[in-house]
């Protein structure tokens, strides 16, 4: 049974926010509802933040993690260590490690993992980038922090393919994360000491 809707301007604006992943009609209906009961500021202050974002943001020029500018805050930061990247699917994943606190490298943000069922090869993840920088940059160390995943297994495999001829360290960070598990929702401690103890990946 189709929701009846007392304005085609509250239909559209449900339809729009309904189309976020996780984000039902029912939960899209209260969120266009609550925008509704704010002033005229408070909500021209919410879209011009969601339409800046789109506009304006940009993507790291070495690791591809979002930055304001060409270059992020963790690849401009000389304390960090340069000769130790952690390879992450995206941009949540470089967020919970840093979370943990227990990590001083670097990033490599893939951008997804291999699905082939999804449609997605190598060609389309920032693989061949993560291959000139370690061919290009003084890199001692690669860690691969995928999920514990077939995708992130196959995505791993893959990549310790493309640089196992290259004079690099792989690692993979240890199984506290159970297989299966998506990395975003591991806790911090359980994540942090999968940095700190992570092993040789051995493809």
């Amino acid at each position: 049974m189709n929701q009846s809707y007392p304005s085609v301007l509250l239909e559209d604006a449900v339809n729009e926010f309904s189309k976020l992943p996780g984000i039902g009609k029912k939960t899209a209906l209260r969120l266009v509802l609550h925008l509704l009961r704010q002033s005229e500021d408070q909500v021209t202050t919410f879209g011009n933040a969601v339409i800046h974002l789109k506009q304006e943001v940009h993507y790291c020029n070495t690791c591809h993690n979002i930055s304001d500018s060409e270059l992020c805050n963790i690849c401009a930061d000389d304390r960090r260590d340069h000769r130790l990247v952690c390879v992450v699917e995206n941009v949540r994943e470089v967020m919970a490690v840093e979370n943990t606190g227990q990590y001083s490298g670097i990033y490599h943000v893939l951008g997804g993992l291999i699905s082939p069922m999804d449609g997605i090869g190598p060609s389309d993840l920032e693989i061949e980038s993560l291959v000139e920088r370690v061919r290009k940059d003084e890199v001692d160390e690669i860690i691969l922090a995928l999920s514990a995943t077939m995708e992130g297994d196959t995505t791993s495999f893959y990549l310790y393919r493309k640089l196992s001829g290259l004079d690099v360290k792989i690692t993979t960070i240890a199984r506290g994360i159970a297989v299966g598990d998506e990395l975003e929702y591991a806790d911090e401690v359980t994540l942090g000491r999968s940095i700190i103890n992570r092993i040789i990946f051995k493809g």
